[in-house]
């Protein structure tokens, strides 16, 4: 089916997309310490450009000097960076947009104690500002943050944006919020006094950039459950929509409200909230404004973007996770080949946590993220014929990115189906998305001319004798048996064979270790009513390796399911019925990751025969989660 509407044109004002398709603000890392744009930034949303996408807005660009690692248009002297990156993404006919925001603390202040090197006073001030400062900032000091965002569409304007997005929630939504705003002065009170300041940001944009196309990211703290305190509830929110309307904007982004202390509220991984989840307040906007509206919030696929748009839910899609999956996207679209995109699986390892503990943006399945332009599928010099064994993220995405160079590949499964250890991830609970990137991966393999073949086990002189050129071995991992006395015992079992469903325990049940291995096993047996289940583990806490936004989800299931967890606990002995354990204290931290151990493979005759041998994901000795199988497959065949 043709996806016409995410491909038709639409104008914002004077700004004309070439199709329905816009890249959300997301906080990347790319920019530079005092916030100017580099060359990695550049790249990173050039790419998104070329990749098809019609709009694209910059994440949290303040317009006053913070200690925030976020864009910053402060001085005209940042003017250059901005206007390169506008060039960049104009010579693909992308428009760009500026998201204005204000952080909830007094930058000035904080910034003051840091130059004096009073770490702790600054830190002590920005903890009381986050909670304190919506009700504390005096109306002056908001005065002068209009003038300084007046002064940032000044220079928004000469850098040669498109648009400026006000980011509607942080302060100015901590301002609008009936659960924040506390104050009883002129920006506090009902909902006309808590709306004001919102307003005059729109009006302080237009006052700087009288053609500028004006958006506005309007957060709704959503129900059933409730969810977000800074932003509005829907009611007031379209009240709040049609008047800013009259102040000026030209167009709406609906996306749920923030101040949660869970970036899983805003960003949800997989299986945490349904999918589309704006959708109903989207809609509810859009019937109240005559503007354009766009929504975001994990749309799953571009047919479900499609049928948003059809359907009157909105005008426009914001797509962050997918597009940084997969750049291509829109041009996918554009060419009919959705089932090639490969699918955003809601994992929040590389993107969310990565926003949480200030490392750049990335995602697990896509290798290039960070490196555009430097990493590159490019053809190959000299094809040659390349064998990859394991079927597993790790070889599959070699086996990809080989015959998308030109070389002759075949990649062996000894199973009847690809996947590898993605397959046993898939199986505990809100998990089951992982299978996604699977069923692509085998489409993506046949478009690509690999050769697949499965239930082939195959070994290192079979392939030296059959003249491949290059062999990669991805053969993944096994699970690790603790030298723990009695774990040879029948009662024990093993956590990957539970997975795979070839064993199955029931009644009570210890698991030992807590990585993500027994604390997923635990959280998939706890399903069954009749278990009572216990994870014992060394170290001071389990599934420390889980998304921060996934492992509270999980942690509130143990407790749902009455899942014992003993952390700082050491198991000596295994015995029919019976687990001794001892408590330690500062226990040693475990080596590697908890569980796994290398799959064997015999190089030897390939080695002996001249051939080049590659060892990719958990084969190598180095455990590797998803991020680090898809990026060493990928990296075995772009170096070589």
């Amino acid at each position: 089916m043709a996806l016409t509407r995410l491909m038709e044109p639409l104008d914002i004002r004077h700004m004309r997309l070439k199709n329905r398709i816009m890249f959300p603000p997301m906080t990347t890392g790319y920019e530079a310490r005092d916030g100017s744009i580099t060359e990695q930034s550049i790249n990173f949303y050039k790419r998104v450009a070329e990749g098809g996408a019609a709009y694209i807005v910059l994440g949290d660009v303040t317009p006053v000097s913070t200690i925030s690692p976020t864009p910053k248009l402060v001085t005209d002297e940042q003017i250059p960076s901005f206007a390169a990156l506008a060039d960049a993404l104009h010579a693909f006919d992308c428009k760009l947009g500026l998201q204005v925001f204000h952080p909830e603390y007094d930058t000035v202040a904080v910034a003051e104690l840091f130059a004096k090197g009073d770490m702790a006073g600054a830190r002590a001030k920005l903890h009381h500002d986050m909670a304190h400062y919506v009700n504390e900032v005096t109306e002056e000091r908001l005065g002068e943050i209009l003038d300084s965002i007046t002064a940032l569409a000044r220079r928004a304007t000469a850098a040669g944006a498109d648009a400026i997005e006000v980011h509607g929630d942080r302060l100015v939504g901590s301002l609008c919020s009936p659960l924040i705003n506390e104050r009883t002065d002129g920006y506090g009170g009902g909902f006309e006094g808590r709306t004001r300041f919102a307003r005059e940001v729109v009006r302080a944009i237009r006052a700087g950039s009288p053609d500028i196309c004006i958006d506005y990211k309007l957060p709704i703290i959503t129900e059933d459950p409730q969810l977000g305190r800074g932003g509005l509830f829907i009611d007031e929110a379209v009240t709040l929509a049609r008047l800013l309307v009259e102040d000026g904007v030209d167009t709406f982004h609906v996306g749920q409200a923030n101040h949660t202390g869970n970036l899983n509220d805003t960003i949800p991984a997989m299986g945490t909230r349904p999918d589309c989840f704006m959708e109903r307040y989207s809609r509810q906007v859009k019937e109240a404004v005559d503007v354009p509206v766009s929504t975001v919030g994990a749309i799953p696929t571009a047919a479900e973007a499609e049928r948003l748009i059809a359907e009157g839910a909105c005008d426009y899609v914001g797509l962050g996770r997918p597009i940084l999956c997969d750049p291509d996207y829109a041009n996918k679209v554009a060419a009919g080949q959705e089932d090639l995109i490969r699918p955003c699986i809601l994992c929040n390892h590389g993107c969310t946590d990565a926003i949480a503990s200030r490392r750049f943006i990335s995602c697990v399945l896509n290798a290039e993220n960070g490196y555009e332009y430097h990493r590159t599928i490019t053809p190959a010099d000299s094809p040659r014929r390349i064998a990859v064994v394991g079927g597993g993220p790790a070889g599959m995405e070699a086996a990809r990115v080989a015959a998308l160079r030109g070389h002759d590949v075949t990649l062996f499964e000894q199973a009847d189906r690809l996947g590898g250890q993605l397959i046993i991830a898939s199986v505990p609970p809100r998990k089951d998305r992982m299978m996604t990137a699977v069923r692509w991966y085998e489409r993506a393999l046949a478009a690509a001319g690999a050769t697949v073949a499965l239930g082939r086990r195959v070994d290192a002189a079979e392939l030296a004798a059959a003249g491949f050129d290059q062999v990669i071995v991805a053969v993944g991992g096994r699970n690790a048996v603790p030298p723990i006395p009695g774990a040879d015992g029948p009662q024990v079992m093993d956590a990957w064979q539970v997975l795979a469903g070839a064993q199955r325990p029931t009644g009570r049940i210890v698991v030992i270790g807590g990585g993500m291995v027994g604390a997923e096993t635990a959280e998939y047996l706890a399903q069954d009513e009749g278990n009572r289940v216990t994870i014992v583990e060394m170290a001071g806490q389990v599934a420390a390796e889980e998304s921060q936004t996934i492992r509270p989800v999980m942690m509130e299931d143990f407790l749902d399911h009455d899942v014992t967890v003993l952390v700082n606990t050491r198991v000596d002995r295994i015995e029919p019925g019976r687990v001794e354990a001892t408590q330690t204290v500062n226990p040693p931290a475990p080596a590697g990751r908890p569980g796994a151990a290398p799959a064997a493979f015999d190089t030897a005759p390939l080695e002996a025969a001249g051939i080049p041998v590659t060892l990719v994901g958990d084969c190598n000795g180095r455990a590797a989660d998803i991020n680090r199988a898809v990026d060493e497959g990928y990296l075995a065949v772009v170096a070589a």
